[in-house]
């Protein structure tokens, strides 16, 4: 009993030791991070996991000693040191990643919250001259297609006030205390001293347009400094570190006075699993590049024509599973008659075929038929390959997504200025889409006749467009195409709305362009350290060798070559994904990288060296 007093007590001190420490800021960042658990059942729950952790790896240590067992690992490395490793990553590496794990997803949500939002307030601002101001907000939380996190807080909102029965100014007050943007929080105390003062909420939503945009601004600014810090971890962990090493290796072999080939196995785990967790780290600290193409089916309203089908269907199941049948032939006509828009539509296409060839590869690789096409090497050319076959079906896939993305949302603003003049000059808005679907808009040209075509056969024009959004998919067009769809519904005069819309797309697009000629910088600089490692593999298995052929020196050239290979390959793979994921935060974005810095890898530990 005394025992189980103290271990309490003792237990009871470590509680209050971390919840004093950590406590304040850990339960800050919960709130922030949306994660539903308080800071002390969080540290309690980290507490167990650590221990079962500790009891794991007793247990291993014990059982491999009692047992005698040894691993091949034991012969390359001390034992002692792989011990101190394992213990390290398994019991202060855990504890470590649990407390910062709320704080990382905290600061990825501030991010995307303070780039999205200007496109919130824009739409708050088109609503509000005809909606109470609760209304708006929950039309902003509704619509979390458009807005991700910031309907997310929003919804906090709404939620205080319809389920918790708290003011509006309270709600947002509350927000305030648990939304991990100041930008936000700043925002929403703005709003209840004009909510408190009776000012004007649509006058300030006008005011601070550009105030937001310049806040998203800097927020870029913040996450392209994350991007550079990241990118010289990167670079100098793991590629300048494996060619120190390797010239470490190589020199001592050839003294003869020593090995560190025992580094090797390290550095084939060590590599990976750090590429993955910055590669982790990036998904959750910075916000991706919206290639998201996601397409429903669409309802048409207004006509009159769906409501006796309904009724006929709910009467004849017969009826209705025949109609059912035809609308599934009509989905599979149209996916066999726009291929490339089907095979974009979803990345399983994609990855169901890069599986089919890496197999095909896998088998030739087996069966030994690629002998003859890599004389030297055949089975790390071979892994190379299988990889290539693997990523370049799903590479496809997202490149011509991309530029499917890119061809819409490059001609949204000259649509919508060539819809306000047409306005302006006194045109109705389905005569003015009608002449400019005849201009040269590239895709969305296409998707502007079929607009037209809906709206002669008896469709609404809001109906029509957002038909058309349903088509693209695209989030960013759906933010400017709902932007006019609603204001079309409240008032006449569209003008100033599309004005708003144009200035909204060409932020966005100015902010895209500014984060791709950024990241293409460090794009560069990953592609420079490969080669910079692939230089030095063949001066030192090369022209250094060759230098000291006149010497008696005993070294394995051959095996020196191949590890190099394996290195290259992992760092090759890696090193792609994380290009992807400073240029567009994606890791389908480095599948064509990866391609290209395994097939020179090929190509000189193959054919050159």
């Amino acid at each position: 009993m005394p025992r189980s007093g103290s271990a309490e007590r003792g237990m009871s001190f470590l509680a209050r030791a971390e919840m004093a420490v950590l406590g304040q800021y850990l339960g800050r960042d919960l709130m922030a991070a949306h994660m539903p658990v308080t800071a002390d059942r969080y540290l309690r729950t980290t507490r167990i996991n650590v221990a079962a952790s500790l009891a794991i790896f007793t247990g291993f240590y014990a059982f491999v000693t009692l047992t005698g067992m040894t691993f091949g690992l034991f012969a390359l490395i001390p034992a002692a040191l792989f011990w101190a490793l394992l213990f390290l990553g398994m019991v202060p590496g855990l504890w470590l990643y649990l407390v910062l794990y709320p704080g990382i997803v905290a600061r990825g949500r501030k991010s995307r919250i303070d780039l999205d939002l200007p496109f919130a307030i824009s739409y708050m601002q088109a609503l509000s001259t005809t909606m109470s101001p609760f209304e708006v907000i929950r039309r902003i939380y509704e619509e979390r297609a458009m807005f991700g996190e910031v309907s997310k807080e929003f919804g906090q909102v709404v939620r205080d006030v319809e389920l918790f029965g708290d003011d509006l100014i309270t709600a947002m007050h509350n927000l305030q205390h648990t939304t991990p943007s100041p930008i936000l929080a700043d925002f929403f105390n703005d709003l209840c001293i004009i909510f408190e003062s009776g000012g004007d909420f649509s006058a300030y939503l006008a005011s601070k347009t550009e105030y937001f945009h310049q806040q998203a601004r800097r927020e870029l600014d913040v996450v392209l400094k994350t991007m550079e810090i990241m990118a010289e971890v990167y670079v100098s962990a793991f590629v300048a570190g494996p060619i120190a090493l390797i010239i470490m290796i190589v020199a001592q072999g050839m003294t003869s006075k020593g090995t560190m080939s025992w580094l090797l196995p390290f550095m084939y785990i060590l590599i990976p699993a750090g590429a993955i967790v910055m590669i982790w780290i990036l998904s959750l600290m910075l916000p991706p590049e919206n290639l998201e193409v996601s397409g429903r089916e669409s309802v048409e309203y207004g006509t009159g024509t769906s409501t006796p089908v309904l009724e006929e269907a709910s009467k004849d199941p017969e009826f209705y599973r025949f109609i059912e049948t035809k609308k599934r032939r009509f989905r599979i006509r149209d996916k066999l008659r726009h291929p490339l828009r089907t095979y974009i539509s979803h990345y399983a296409y994609g990855i169901v075929l890069g599986s089919a060839c890496a197999g095909i590869a896998a088998a030739l690789v087996a069966c030994g038929a690629l002998g003859e096409v890599f004389p030297k090497n055949a089975f790390e050319a071979g892994i190379c390959l299988i990889i290539i076959a693997f990523m370049a079906p799903v590479a496809l896939s997202y490149e011509c997504r991309k530029w499917y993305v890119n061809s819409i949302e490059n001609n949204i603003p000259e649509f919508l200025r060539e819809l306000a003049d047409m306005k302006e000059i006194g045109l109705t808005l389905p005569d003015a889409i009608q002449r400019i679907s005849s201009a040269k808009l590239g895709l969305l040209s296409s998707e502007l006749t079929n607009v037209t075509r809906d709206v002669n056969t008896g469709s609404y024009v809001n109906t029509a467009l957002m038909r058309m959004d349903q088509r693209i998919g695209l989030v960013s067009v759906k933010r400017a195409i709902s932007l006019l769809v609603k204001a079309g519904e409240i008032t006449s005069d569209l003008r100033q709305i599309i004005i708003i819309a144009i200035t909204d797309f060409e932020h966005y697009l100015k902010m895209k362009r500014e984060r791709a000629n950024t990241a293409i910088v460090y794009v560069m600089i990953i592609y420079l350290s490969f080669g910079i490692y692939l230089f030095t593999a063949y001066q030192l298995n090369g022209p250094f060798m060759v230098s000291f052929s006149t010497y008696n020196i005993n070294f394995n050239l051959a095996q020196n070559v191949t590890d190099m290979f394996r290195i290259a390959v992992i760092l090759g793979a890696f090193s792609g994904i994380m290009a992807g994921q400073f240029s567009s935060n994606s890791i389908l974005a480095g599948f064509k990288h990866s391609i290209v810095l395994l097939a020179a890898a090929t190509v000189l530990f193959v054919f050159i060296v």
